[in-house]
Formats: C-alpha cells, sequence, structure tokens
C-alpha cells in the first residue's frame, strides 16, 4: 500500500511540474510574440489528432455507450466553460507571472465549496469540525489570493543571468495594475474552473465514458477556439507558427498536459479520490517559484511568500475538512451495512 502511495504522489509530482512548465513556457512564448488564441486553438487541434485514434482503439475492445441529447448539451457546456478557462488563465500568465497562476489553483477547492453551498449542493453546518474546517480554509484562501494579487512587496532575490528562455525584457510586473488584472483574470479562470469540474462530475456520473467525454469536448472546444481566434486574430501572419518556442509550446501543452495529463488525472482519482490527488497542488508554488527565477528571469517578492504561505494554510484546512467528511461517510456506509448484515442473520435464525 505504501509503495504504490509513493508511485502515485511521485506521478502527480511529476504532472504538477508539468502543468507549471507549461505556464513557463507560455509565458515566455507569448513575450516573443504567439498570440494565446492561436495557441489554445492549436494545442487543443493536436491533442484532438491524438485522442481521436485512441478513442477509437480503446471502444473497439469495449463497446461504448450510447450517447443522448442531455449528455451531448452538457458537454458543450463543458466546451464553452474549458475555452473560457484557457483564454482566461493563459492572458491571466500574461499579465501576472506562473508563480501567481500556481498559487491561484489551489483557490479552486474554496470556490467549489461555495458553489456547493449556494446551489444547496453542500449544507454551511458550522458545528460539524469538518464543515468550520472548510468555512474558515475558504476564508483564508480568499484573503491569501487578494494579499498576492493586491500587495506585491519588496523583492527577495531575482536571477539577472540570461538564459536561453530568457532573452527579453522582464514585464511580468511592469505595473501594478496589471498585476491586479492578472489576478483577476486568474482567479475568474479558477471560479470557471470549479464549475468546470462540477458539471464535468455530473456528466461522468451520468455517462461514465471518460474517453468519448473527453475526446468531445475537446473537438468542441477546438471549434469555438477557433471561431474566437479567427475573430481576435485577424492578422494571417499570427497563425504561422514558428518553428521554435511557439511550435515546442504547442506540442508540450496538446500531448503532456490535454491529453497525459488527463488521462492520469481519471486514472488516480480512480485508484485515491479526488483529496488525494488535489493534495499534491500546493507543491506547484514552489516549482513555480523555482522555474519562475531560473527560466524567466521573475523577481521573488514579499507578497509572493507571504501569500502563498497564506493560500497554503486555508487550502490544507479545506481539504482536511474535506477528508474528515469522507472518512465520516464511509464510517456510516460501514455502520449501515453491519446492521443490515445483522438483520438479515437475526431474520435467518428466525
Amino acid at each position: 500500500m505504501w509503495s504504490s502511495n509513493v508511485v502515485i504522489i511521485t506521478i502527480l509530482v511529476i504532472i504538477e511540474c508539468i502543468e507549471v512548465g507549461l505556464n513557463t513556457l507560455n509565458k515566455a512564448a507569448t513575450t516573443r510574440g504567439m498570440s494565446n488564441f492561436v495557441f489554445i486553438f492549436y494545442a487543443n487541434a493536436l491533442a484532438l489528432f491524438f485522442l481521436v485514434p485512441s478513442t477509437f482503439i480503446y471502444h473497439r475492445m469495449r463497446p461504448c455507450r450510447k450517447l443522448n441529447f442531455s449528455i451531448f448539451s452538457r458537454m458543450i457546456l463543458i466546451a464553452f466553460l474549458s475555452c473560457s478557462v484557457q483564454i482566461l488563465w493563459y492572458f491571466g500568465i500574461g499579465y501576472s507571472n506562473p508563480i501567481l497562476a500556481s498559487a491561484m489553483t489551489d483557490v479552486i477547492p474554496a470556490f467549489t465549496f461555495l458553489i456547493a453551498v449556494i446551489a444547496g449542493m453542500e449544507k454551511l453546518g458550522l458545528k460539524l469540525k469538518s464543515s468550520l474546517a472548510k468555512f474558515i480554509g475558504t476564508i483564508i484562501l480568499i484573503i491569501g489570493a487578494l494579499l498576492m494579487t493586491f500587495y506585491i512587496g519588496p523583492p527577495i532575490f531575482s536571477n539577472q543571468s540570461i538564459t536561453p528562455l530568457n532573452n527579453f525584457h522582464q514585464l511580468q510586473i511592469s505595473t501594478k495594475s496589471n498585476w491586479i488584472l492578472g489576478g483577476f483574470l486568474l482567479a475568474t479562470a479558477n471560479l470557471l474552473l470549479a464549475i468546470l469540474y462540477i458539471v464535468q462530475a455530473w456528466t461522468i456520473n451520468d455517462y461514465p465514458e471518460e474517453f468519448v467525454v473527453t475526446t468531445v469536448t475537446c473537438g468542441l472546444v477546438t471549434i469555438i477556439s477557433g471561431v474566437v481566434g479567427l475573430i481576435a486574430e485577424q492578422n494571417l501572419s499570427s497563425w504561422r507558427l514558428k518553428p521554435d518556442l511557439e511550435l515546442i509550446t504547442v506540442c508540450y501543452a496538446a500531448i503532456l498536459m490535454i491529453v497525459l495529463r488527463s488521462l492520469v488525472f481519471i486514472w488516480a482519482l480512480k485508484k485515491k479520490g479526488p483529496v488525494f490527488v488535489v493534495m499534491i497542488k500546493p507543491l506547484g508554488m514552489i516549482v513555480a517559484v523555482i522555474m519562475g527565477v531560473i527560466f524567466l528571469g521573475d523577481v521573488l517578492h514579499v507578497g509572493n511568500i507571504i501569500g502563498g504561505m497564506i493560500i497554503a494554510l486555508g487550502f490544507y484546512s479545506v481539504m482536511w475538512g474535506k477528508s474528515k467528511e469522507e472518512m465520516c461517510v464511509e464510517d456510516i456506509t460501514k455502520d449501515s451495512t453491519r446492521v443490515s448484515l445483522l438483520h438479515r442473520q437475526s431474520d435467518n435464525n428466525a
């Protein structure tokens, strides 16, 4: 059991590093002139190129369930949410940096909790330790996110050396207004991402065909991002991918993020559940700091450190509350199973 946990944790940490790596590459590529609209379209189109044959091969061995209008409508909603998240996310990184982006992903559990409470999917019972921990953790997360967005603080450390990815002027904190706008875009992206997770869980619960859902939604995102891109980027030269950092970033995003990351997350969720999977997320901040300083020449500020620590504290508070709830549900299920077995035994004896 222990060795299997180590394997899963190691794989999830690698995926987290891959995600931060994409944020760093995207920041570098867009600073050199790559359009985010073009990047999102090409990344999803290339991912679809790999997903379609994989889905056909998988379902040749295992018949696929029939797709109805209700499920397809949800897939359209997932596609619109996914496309919106990607646009807001990469533009947010453009106005800020990958460190803030990685920190903001830890706010997703708080958004999910708030949405569930507002939608009546979850009750806010503050007398229970689990609910109280989630409520306090949500408040702490929001405070940490606001602090990282509105307070930069004096610089602590910076890498002044020029690296292969950093022969351009540092633009991430050119003005405070840009930084705040970046934080707002990233927060909005994570709010939509929390809604996206809920819709995905709702869809997979009624239609447990992960390959089909992933492939169809990726195809829809490709269409939507293509239409949006043609409207936003009418200059044809923007659609020509340069065979340098731009092409590397697109291939990286398509193969490692959209395809590999999705499959690994589905595998990890089935093995250990959502709480175990997202516990790795705060490590992304550490990786983002290291990669940002080394490859982008990011300046590490006091606000990054304080805000990141507060966000990590709130994140683990929410996760502790969620794990306690799951343990309570498991105990109740076990108790009900025991009671039903005792009833059956007594009926048989009678």
